[in-house]
């Protein structure tokens, strides 16, 4: 049976019986990254009649298979990793993982790669235990970090260190912008969630990446790092599982973070870890750089300086679990897989799913009365080491180890239809990367447990069933990612920008949609007669890219001149603000204030695309479409100012209407006759300005806010909706409501037109005395009732208040009323003035003094026989419900 990693039975025989520490050689070679370590254990170990080489990931052990089977064919070389058990009968080159090492298998030589890890709380016990006592017949070497040296040193009596320099020189630059990272740069993040964030960004901005996480499949990790290493794509975004030996054409290594979480808590990455990641960069003799990006705060001068010189703390502490195990029962088990370190720089590591799970189990009574001899006990602590690869944070991990050992101790194997189930159950390659990943996770499980051909009949057969459903869930895993992260197509405009040395190099036209594409690449478009450029195009040789769109308008402008010259008025329209005139969606000129408001001047807006000429020719057909439109929107006043070209006395009015855009404050004193010339003319001389309603509708409005802005040199003030006569003041200063015909009348401005026709109605319903104010006249104002007080107030228009009755009276309180105006009470005296006494003769006695009688004209006669005249009786009006009750009383 192929060893595990717990060291029981035939390979603890074998640990006692050869006596590690009287082993023919013991070699250490240290050194920093990209020292030909891993190199030089391969060509010994392929020197060899037969070796062991253990690594730290399931995907190193497969790339390295790979080599080995180049050079010594596969029915030599086996695999061997949780997962994957490749063993042809005569295989004598074993390449594994160092958890499953089969250290029950005599080899002449044995290596472990990355033995610094040792001092990983988490999966330092398996390597310091290979440490301890994993050894070759003749040769066995151990790869690592010089961090390590003292404890070596200390642990493995004897043995042989050498110290190798980095083949090329690692530089520090500092912090860089995620979209300012050189081609060929990996970005390392420490989440999923930052992986895929930072891809996306990567995808949008440089065209594509290929993303390298720790749960990818080894099949998937190679199709990605293959879109990498044939340059489909220049970036890559991987997690800290680049930093163990996987060699790719890495130039920069850039962090996107510095701290991790450890399966327990967030914590800073160490010095020693930081240059693990960093000398992924500069493969061979090419130097390589490394840095900071996104958000990462930058790194510390002594930690850069520590990574470039590979000068670190050594280590104080290995982690150790006994390997030495009890099997008397769960509870002795258990007892020695907690005992103490034997000596000192030995420490107990973080409590490790195995144990927890073999704890969990060992308090169940059913899992007790099944574990009655050593065999058994030695299967349950088996089946409790079946990694947690889907890490579901619950028991379900728990109750499958309890159920593969429940099948094995009663049945002697694990039934064929709940494998079938399982692997079924995964075996579905749609969905998203999350579910994907998910799915890998599970069918890593199957596989692990169909490599025990102690647990499960025809091993081979379930092996390679869970492998195709691997293979399959890796297939679409890569197809998903490649299609979220990579855009082939920018990708290669990318590069050809990078390796170009000007724009004459790259192709580029505008499509029949105005679309500008460089090299097939959209980078904008054509808007009026000028080059917008697409906001997501962030490459660092954006100039160069912009350079060659605008190449390809070189003929298109031209032709865009001729259609603009040629369109019809109907697709000329002002910019929402007012200051410019619009074509094809785009602004294409700017209006300026000139020496007459309804003649604007218009500026070409510069544009490197047209020539004078073409300018001129554009510039005159805008103003001829603007002409057009102030001459049908305000051809009133053109009419007018026509019909008193030959009137003197009117002419100056018309030239301050023309002026003012149809709204003038004071024009000074008219006579009757002018006024109603005027009138006929369709301009009203009201109290608050002389205006032309036809003026003040919307569309007229508009045009008339425009010029005004436009001469006024400010923006274009919001104009109340169509329909509205009263808006709330919001600044009463503004100097282009007032000629725009919105005047303030306390809480609200005004329509113009509205307030004079108001005020001339309400003064003259009190022309002869006060009277209620009229029903619906806040409705007519769009106000509240209580500030038509206000708005009346400002008008000039005076209003009693309500009267409150007396306690002594009874009845309706009398209404608010409507003042005598000052214009009323002028009238009255006017016309009283007209109406003096005129003496008369009566036939009735004269007067005591004058002998004459006197006829009053302001007050009627008196009937004959002095009867009063009697009322009239209106059915309708307001005292006619009074009249009835004064009947019924009667």
């Amino acid at each position: 049976m192929l060893g595990v990693p717990s060291g029981a039975g035939p390979l603890r025989a074998v640990r006692r019986s050869s006596n590690p520490m009287t082993a023919q050689r013991v070699r250490a070679i240290l050194g920093p990254t990209n020292t030909g370590k891993t190199h030089l254990a391969i060509e010994r170990l392929l020197a060899h009649s037969s070796g062991i080489i253990g690594f730290p990931l399931r995907l190193l052990a497969r790339e390295n298979y790979e080599r080995m089977v180049a050079a010594k064919g596969a029915a030599s070389v086996a695999l061997i990793t949780g997962e994957e058990k490749i063993v042809p009968p005569n295989a004598r080159w074993f390449s594994c993982t160092v958890e499953a090492m089969p250290l029950d298998q005599m080899a002449e030589f044995v290596a472990v790669d990355e033995i610094q890890l040792c001092a990983d709380p988490d999966r330092g016990h398996v390597f310091t235990d290979r440490l301890l006592h994993a050894r070759g017949l003749v040769e066995t070497m151990f790869l690592g970090a010089e961090t390590i040296r003292p404890l070596l040193r200390r642990l493995v009596p004897g043995v042989e260190i050498e110290s190798r320099p980095r083949l090329s020189q690692l530089t520090h630059l500092g912090g860089s912008k995620l979209t300012r990272l050189p081609p060929r740069s990996a970005i390392v993040a420490f989440s999923a969630t930052e992986v895929y964030a930072i891809a996306e960004l990567i995808r949008r901005r440089r065209g594509g990446c290929a993303v390298v996480m720790g749960q990818l499949s080894p099949r998937t990790r190679n199709a990605q790092v293959a879109l990498y290493q044939d340059r489909e794509v220049d970036y890559l975004v991987a997690t800290d599982a680049i930093g163990m030996g996987l060699n790719m054409d890495v130039n920069h290594v850039a962090f996107a973070g510095l701290s991790k979480f450890d399966g327990a808590r967030a914590r800073p990455l160490s010095p020693a870890e930081i240059a693990q990641i960093a000398g992924r960069a500069g493969r061979g003799m090419r130097d390589g750089t490394f840095g900071t990006t996104g958000t990462c705060p930058a790194l510390p001068d002594e930690i850069a300086e520590a990574v470039e010189t590979h000068r670190f703390d050594p280590i104080e502490r290995l982690f150790w679990r006994n390997s030495d195990l009890d099997f008397a029962g769960p509870d002795a088990l258990l007892a020695s897989l907690n005992r103490p370190p034997p000596t000192h720089g030995l420490t107990a590591g973080n409590e490790a799913s195995d144990v927890m799970t073999l704890s969990s189990l060992a308090s169940v009574p059913d899992i007790r009365a099944l574990v009655r001899s050593s065999r058994a006990i030695r299967l349950l602590w088996d089946a409790c080491q079946i990694p947690d690869f889907r890490k579901l944070g619950d028991e379900t991990h728990t109750r499958l180890c309890a159920r593969i050992f429940t099948h094995v101790i009663r049945d002697g194997h694990v039934p064929e239809a709940w494998m079938e189930s399982q692997i079924a159950a995964f075996a579905r390659p749609e969905g998203d990367i999350d579910s994907l990943m998910h799915r890998l996770s599970g069918i890593r499980v199957c596989s692990y447990i169909a490599a025990r051909r102690d647990w499960v009949r025809d091993a081979a057969r379930w092996q390679e069933r869970a492998r195709v459903v691997e293979d399959q869930l890796s297939d679409a895993l890569h197809e998903r990612l490649t299609a979220r992260f990579v855009d082939r197509r920018a990708a290669s405009l990318i590069r050809r920008l990078d390796e170009s040395s000007g724009d004459d190099e790259l192709l580029s036209a505008v499509t029949s949609r105005g679309e500008v594409v460089v090299e097939g690449h959209p980078v904008g478009r054509v808007a009026g007669l000028d080059l917008l450029p697409d906001p997501d195009c962030d490459h660092p040789d954006r100039r160069l890219l912009l350079r060659a769109a605008r190449r390809a308008l070189r003929s298109e402008i031209p032709r865009r001149v001729r259609v603009l010259t040629a369109a019809d008025d109907g697709e000329f329209d002002f910019s929402a603000d007012g200051r410019f005139l619009v074509w094809d969606d785009a602004p294409i000129a700017r209006l300026r204030g000139g020496e007459d408001m309804l003649r604007p001047r218009i500026e070409v807006l510069d544009n490197a695309f047209l020539d004078g000429v073409q300018r001129e020719r554009v510039r005159a057909r805008l103003a001829a479409w603007l002409d057009r439109q102030v001459q049908d929107v305000m051809a009133p006043l053109f009419a007018a100012r026509a019909a008193v070209e030959q009137d003197p006395a009117l002419r100056g009015v018309m030239h301050r209407l023309m002026e003012q855009g149809g709204v003038v404050a004071d024009v000074g004193p008219l006579s009757p006759v002018l006024r109603a010339r005027l009138k006929t003319l369709g301009v009203r001389v009201g109290r608050h300005a002389v205006l032309m309603p036809a003026l003040l509708r919307p569309h007229a409005m508009r045009l008339r806010a425009i010029l005004l802005a436009v001469r006024a040199g400010r923006p274009i003030p919001a104009i109340p909706s169509a329909g509205a006569v009263s808006v709330p003041v919001n600044d009463p200063r503004d100097p282009l409501l007032a000629p725009l015909g919105w005047i303030v009348a306390g809480p609200v401005r005004l329509r113009l037109d509205i307030a004079e026709k108001m005020s001339a109605e309400l003064r003259w319903r009190a022309r002869n005395g006060p009277v209620p104010l009229p029903d619906g006249l806040s409705s007519r104002l769009g106000v509240r009732p209580e500030a038509v007080a206000a708005i009346l107030k400002a008008l000039d228009i005076p209003v009693r208040a309500a009267r409150p009755l007396k306690d002594s009276e009874y009845g309706p309180v009398a209404p608010p009323m409507l003042a005598v105006t000052q214009d009323a009470r002028r009238r009255q005296r006017q016309q009283q003035q007209r109406t003096r006494p005129v003496p008369v003769e009566m036939d009735r006695p004269a007067g005591p003094a004058t002998g004459l009688a006197v006829a009053d004209r302001s007050r009627p006669a008196p009937r004959p026989g002095g009867e009063r005249r009697p009322a009239t009786h209106v059915p309708d009006g307001p005292f006619a419900a009074l009249a009835v009750l004064k009947q019924r009383r009667s």
